[in-house]
């Protein structure tokens, strides 16, 4: 049997994201600025993404840019933002888990002469509102805060956030990274105060390669990539009109049925934690009921590294992830996981299992059934 539980590093495409990229490359191909048929074909495609996307978040189409994902959408929203508003302070505050999205454009901005707040979070990975609020002067411009923890599942709190922030100082703006929370949560920016979204299609079933970012009308941004003037000059290039496609598609299917979807990825979740009890020296990092994302369960092993046991599980056809698939190749150990203070012995020894309403509890059983008989085994190697 495979089972693939790393779905918070990328999913399969849907069959119906499929069938709709391939039309669009192979039968609909034209240029979206082309003024000929196969030019409208194109656009045609790019307005009826837009109307699914928006009809999800409850926003004007006319606030959507789309991306090549959500690096660049961080990226945009962080620099671009900071770039357009720096005569109004050179102030920024994130937190020491967000996504290297996230931290990088933060670091560069540092390097440009602007000052970032980096905000500590407890042992589940929650920000406190009361240093949140203490952070906010007159000079900031910007907060950016991720909706849930690419790692440990943590969910922080948005709206009370997005509140505590405009009651300080109405003028800063606030950014959220959303890129593991769209899908699995409602999320109706406007009614939440939000000025900018990030969302990556790979996420949600859509293709690598695609996202948009959600920017609320007035919203005063500089464009990081020059070119054409596609998108009111907000993202030059020609539009990635297949990608775009799927990328609608993905967002009105992962919608459907929500409220079941949602119900069903907890139930995998609590099924596989209340399994993994019995197996010694398991401990899980960060919430585990219903205040945390429904599809992420970070683990520590005691005495088995995650490299070693990420290809064990391998062998037996599983597939999980060794931290944030982005940063899983790098030597450095998790920010996330140094944040939230977890022992230094488990900070190589932490991989992360991610579900999606496709995987099933007989898949879930066998990963219990494969980590009873794999933990100890390794465990004995390692203290031999």
């Amino acid at each position: 049997m495979e089972v693939y539980f790393d779905n918070a590093a990328t999913t399969r495409c849907s069959e119906g994201v499929k069938e709709i990229v391939v039309r669009a490359m192979s039968e609909d191909y034209g240029n979206p600025s082309s003024l000929h048929l196969k030019g409208l074909e194109g656009e045609h495609y790019i307005k009826e993404a837009k109307k699914c996307i928006c009809k999800t978040l409850k926003i004007s189409d006319t606030e959507l840019i789309f991306t090549s994902g959500g690096t660049e959408s961080n990226n945009l929203a962080i620099i671009g933002s900071a770039l357009a508003n720096k005569r109004n302070g050179m102030h920024l505050v994130t937190t020491r888990i967000e996504h290297p999205a996230v931290s990088n454009p933060m670091k560069y901005l540092e390097e440009q002469g602007f000052q970032v707040t980096w905000l500590e979070v407890d042992k589940d990975g929650i920000l406190s509102l009361e240093q949140l609020e203490q952070s906010i002067t007159p000079d900031t411009i910007l907060v950016s805060i991720m909706y849930v923890n690419n790692e440990i599942g943590a969910v922080e709190p948005i709206a009370e956030a997005v509140k505590l922030v405009k009651a300080k100082n109405p003028n800063t703006l606030f950014h959220v990274d959303a890129i593991q929370a769209y899908g699995k949560y409602i999320i109706y920016p406007k009614r939440l105060g939000i000025d900018m979204m990030s969302v990556s299609g790979h996420k949600i079933h859509g293709p690598k390669g695609i996202g948009f970012l959600y920017v609320k009308e007035k919203t005063k941004l500089k464009p990081i990539i020059y070119g054409g003037g596609q998108q009111r000059g907000m993202r030059s290039g020609t539009e990635n009109v297949a990608g775009i496609a799927g990328l609608g598609q993905a967002a009105k299917e992962i919608y459907e049925q929500f409220e079941h979807k949602q119900n069903y990825l907890y139930q995998l979740k609590e099924t596989f934690i209340a399994g993994l009890e019995g197996i010694k020296g398991v401990h899980i990092n960060g919430r585990t009921g219903r205040e945390s994302a429904p599809h992420i369960v970070s683990l520590s092993v005691e005495g088995v590294r995650s490299e070693v046991l990420l290809h064990a599980l391998e062998e037996q056809q599983i597939y999980v992830s060794a931290g944030s698939a982005c940063a899983s190749n790098k030597p450095a150990p998790s920010n996330t996981l140094q944040a939230i203070h977890i022992k230094k012995e488990y900070l190589d020894a932490t991989i992360r299992i991610s579900f999606c309403a496709e995987n099933t509890l007989e898949e879930v059983n066998y990963c219990l059934e494969v980590l009873k008989e794999l933990i100890p085994r390794l465990q004995k190697y390692t203290r031999r």
